[in-house]
């Protein structure tokens, strides 16, 4: 379906034409007419899908086309965490290029600058908010702020900010919202905590459901069984002798991560790290010297496996095989974005076996299994039925900590 096919206003196509945006993609096209009809919505889409979209058109639509209150918070839109918010932000001000309404993004981790605009912004009745909830709620509780108006209340990967704990947080925002608003929730997954949610929070509201249990076919999914202690030189084999461009190389732990950042420095590769412990300002650096191709090489913990809009990663290494089905195809789906192809590859050490094969039963395929380079001797056999019950342990030092046996 195209863009103009939608009952959008002149000023919301405008800004689609002027971004060169023209097919909608599937949650677009389900869930944009549903929004534009007033109706509450629960939306089951993963990253990747063109979500954010899917909610800031019909937003912008409705707030153009109907009588809204002036210098007041019309909409509030809550995200996880403070990239996503500054990437919706920034489509925000894309998609709204050819009408009047003024947006603010409230996260944390800025300087005191940053704080005044955004007390500015939510006192002063910036259009739209768009905020990570313990922020919001730090502005909520020092100052008085109006949120009367609110017509519009949504939340973007609603399922992660339950996994990190916002639940009481959201609520709290809620409870000051008039009764009468559309909310809109969007979600990778369906778990009844946020079914719970919903029934909590939403009127009546439509379900959409894209089908999000595959990654596309733009991705050329393979992987190396190998020991735990070969992994270290399949990377040496893959890009210590030919250029990187633009890879992600994904671990579960932060821990694990800072040491694999250090090793790959030391092996003379454009490297960075991403993960909880850095400031933001770190977070915002090492973004932008990845984004520009002055870093080559990010190793990441899974808050980049969503909410990262970055169309021209070439690569997605898992160094360890992810908990579950789920955070695979979200960390292998930063790449092959925008119609663009794109590879992954999942180291699996024994121990990871009986997990990748939940992975490939999950995906009801066989990922083709690259054999390992000759230098680094022989590769174990593919059983995982043999370590079903397998525990994973990483070297840290001198001593070591194991991860319990995979979640099912």
């Amino acid at each position: 379906m195209r863009f103009d096919e939608l009952p959008l206003c002149d000023a919301v196509l405008d800004g689609l034409s002027a971004m060169n945006f023209q097919e909608a993609t599937p949650v677009q096209a389900e869930t944009i007419p549903v929004i534009l009809q007033k109706r509450d919505v629960i939306a089951c889409a993963q990253t990747g899908t063109g979500k954010t979209a899917a909610f800031i058109l019909p937003l912008l639509h409705n707030l153009q086309s109907e009588k809204h209150a002036d210098h007041a918070v019309n909409a509030i839109i809550m995200a996880p965490t403070r990239e996503l918010a500054q990437q919706i932000d920034q489509q925000m001000e894309g998609f709204s290029y050819f009408t009047s309404f003024s947006s603010v993004a409230v996260y944390g981790g800025s300087d005191a600058n940053a704080w005044d605009i955004q007390r500015r912004g939510l006192q002063k009745g910036a259009d739209v908010v768009i905020a990570t909830p313990g922020r919001l709620l730090s502005h909520l509780n020092l100052y008085e702020i109006d949120f009367s108006h609110v017509k519009y209340f949504i939340l973007d990967e609603a399922d992660r900010m339950l996994d990190m704990g916002f639940f009481d947080d959201i609520m709290q925002v809620v409870n000051r919202l008039p009764k009468d608003r559309q909310t809109i929730m969007f979600s990778a997954t369906m778990p009844p905590k946020i079914r719970q949610l919903a029934k909590t929070i939403l009127n009546n509201p439509v379900e959409v459901k894209i089908a999000i249990s595959r990654p596309p076919e733009s991705i050329m999914q393979t992987a190396y069984i190998c020991y735990e202690a070969q992994k270290l030189g399949i990377i040496r084999h893959l890009f210590v002798e030919q250029d990187a461009n633009k890879v992600i190389i994904f671990s579960g732990s932060k821990l694990k991560v800072k040491e694999l950042y250090k090793t790959f420095k030391q092996m003379g590769l454009s490297v960075g790290e991403m993960h909880s412990d850095l400031e933001q300002s770190q977070r915002e650096h090492i973004m932008h010297e990845f984004k520009n191709s002055r870093v080559n090489i990010l190793v990441a913990t899974d808050i980049v496996s969503r909410g990262i809009d970055i169309d021209d990663i070439s690569l997605v290494i898992n160094y360890d095989v992810p908990h579950d089905a789920e955070d695979y195809v979200h960390r292998i789906g930063r790449t092959a974005r925008a119609s663009a192809k794109g590879m992954s590859i999942t180291f699996v050490s024994t121990e990871e076996q009986y997990k990748f094969r939940q992975i490939e039963i999950f995906l009801e395929k066989s990922i083709y299994k690259i054999p390992l380079p000759e230098e680094l001797g022989e590769a174990p056999e593919y059983n995982p039925d043999k370590y079903k019950h397998a525990k994973k342990t990483f070297s840290k030092g001198k001593g070591s900590f194991k991860r319990n046996k995979t979640r099912k």
